[in-house]
This record gives C-alpha cells, structure tokens and sequence, in this order.
C-alpha cells in the first residue's frame, strides 16, 4: 500500500501572503513662552463632543430576530471524524452578508488560525468551506441567526444553542472543540449547570473531562467510528477573535492559541492525514 504524503506535502500548492505596514509619526517639542495661552470652548463644542461620547457609551440590547430576519444564517462547517471544529457566537451582520464565516475585516481569526499553526496560510473568509479537506477542521456556531452582536442574543437563545451543539458533537463526533471566547464558555456554563462560571473556575485551555460536550443522555452508551464508547468531545477554550475584544494584546492571543496549534498538527501526523482536492463552490 503506497506511504500517503504528507500533510505540509499536499498544501504546498496553495500560497497566500499578507504583508502589514505601521505609519510613524515625529513628535513636536513644545516651547515654553511667557505667556500662557488659554484655549475657550465652546457650548456648541462641548455639546458636540458630549453626543459623541453618548453615541460610543451606548451598549447594545436585545433585538428581536425579525431585525436581522433579511440576513442568512451561515451553513455549518461539519462532517463526521473532524479532528476539531470551532464554536462561535452567532454571524454577525458583515458575516452573514458576506456568507463566510469571520468576515469582518477587524476579526482575527483567520490570522489566528495562522499564527498558531492551525493552517499554513492564513485564509481568506471565502475559503471557509475548505476547511474540512484541507486541515481536517470544521465550523459552527452557538446560536444560529445573525446580529450586530452579542448583545441582542437572549440567555435563551445560548441555552438552546448549546443543546443543539452536543447534538451536533455527538452526531458528528469530532475530537475537539475549540470555543472561540470566554463568553461563549459562560454561556455554556451556564446552561450545563445552571448558575454562572466564577472566576476562579474559569480557565483558557482544554477543560477536564467531565465537561465534554457531545456525550450521549445515558440511556444507551454511542460508539464512535473505531467501535470504541463514545466519551464526549473534548473542549479547549480560546480568546474571542473580535476586533472589539481588546483586554488581552495580540501576542497573548497568539500565546492562547498556539497550543492548540500544536496539539492539531500533531493529530494531523498521527492520522497520515493528506489533504483532498476541493473546488470552490463545494459545499
């Protein structure tokens, strides 16, 4: 029987590059003078800046679904024995226009994905179907319908949405899961065992055991494709990839992702996995 190629072997067709630029600017040493000047304000300037003060303070709120009822939701990324899947929040609206998953221009996922060695290239959001040929990963997410954020979603909606994710585990059994932000773990949390996730159970990184996702409801044991029982996908928690969440800095971002990286390109290895052709438009 022929020695498949290898993983790196069947990408290195596929080039995609990206190149990143930073703007400096001189500073102005200031003089001192003898006599200081005084800078007036005006109503009509403090108003102005008020308004926009308000308009950046302004959380978002809970929307009903007929708001975003003209936006598609995304088709699921998935097919049996993926090594992982990742789990987002919901589309929002430039994803769900665009039809590709993570399509906003600010979200870094895609150049995540890269950075922690989960793809060769980083990928474009159009690409997001290729996914299961060509890196054995695949996509979802927590709740279906599309919103400007997470913040019009209802504590209902995550609570079904986290039933239809083990549903989904367990139909399709992949390895892992990684869960693309911390409030998409709490909400999980929260529908699990129903009370909040204190800080001091919270943790970046492959959960225990006791918590996989996809198990079965007890009343007759599932086996996965070996024949083996079925115990659950595990669950690696990661950062969110929004432009938006900004309390921890790229490169700890990157420090987050990168073992789970690791851990896929050695699963990859260990299952000869060879990449399969895929046409654009496959669905």
């Amino acid at each position: 029987m022929p020695t498949p190629s290898s993983f790196k072997g069947g990408l290195t067709k596929f080039e995609y590059e990206t190149s990143e630029t930073t703007a400096h600017g001189n500073a102005i040493p200031s003089r001192s003078t003898k006599r200081t000047r005084t800078t007036v304000t005006t109503s009509k300037e403090k108003a102005t800046s008020s308004t926009r003060a308000t308009k950046r303070r302004k959380p978002s709120k809970y929307a009903d679904p007929s708001k975003y009822a003209h936006l598609s939701p995304l088709t699921d990324i998935l097919e049996p024995n993926l090594i992982c899947v990742f789990v987002g929040t919901n589309p929002g609206v430039q994803t769900a226009t665009a039809g590709h998953a993570y399509a906003h221009p600010s979200n870094h996922f895609w150049k995540l994905l890269h950075a922690s060695g989960l793809t060769d290239r980083r990928l474009k959001p159009e690409e997001d179907r290729s996914l299961p040929a060509l890196y054995c990963m695949g996509n979802t997410n927590i709740v279906d319908r599309p919103s400007k954020d997470a913040a019009e979603l209802s504590k209902e909606e995550t609570s079904a949405g986290t039933a239809n994710l083990d549903a989904k585990f367990l139909k399709y059994k992949p390895e892992a899961v990684c869960i693309v932000g911390k409030g998409i773990w709490e909400a999980i949390w929260r529908y699990k065992y129903g009370k909040n996730l204190k800080a001091v159970d919270f943790k970046y990184g492959w959960q225990d055991e006791e918590h996989n996702m996809g198990m079965s409801d007890g009343k007759e044991e599932a086996m996965d494709d070996s024949g083996n029982v079925w115990n659950g996908t595990r669950v690696f928690v990661t950062t969110s990839t929004s432009g938006l969440a900004a309390s921890l800095k790229p490169a700890e971002k990157e420090a987050i992702w990168r073992p789970f990286g690791e851990w896929v390109q050695k699963r990859r290895e260990e299952r000869e996995f060879v990449p399969r052709a895929f046409e654009a438009g496959d669905e």
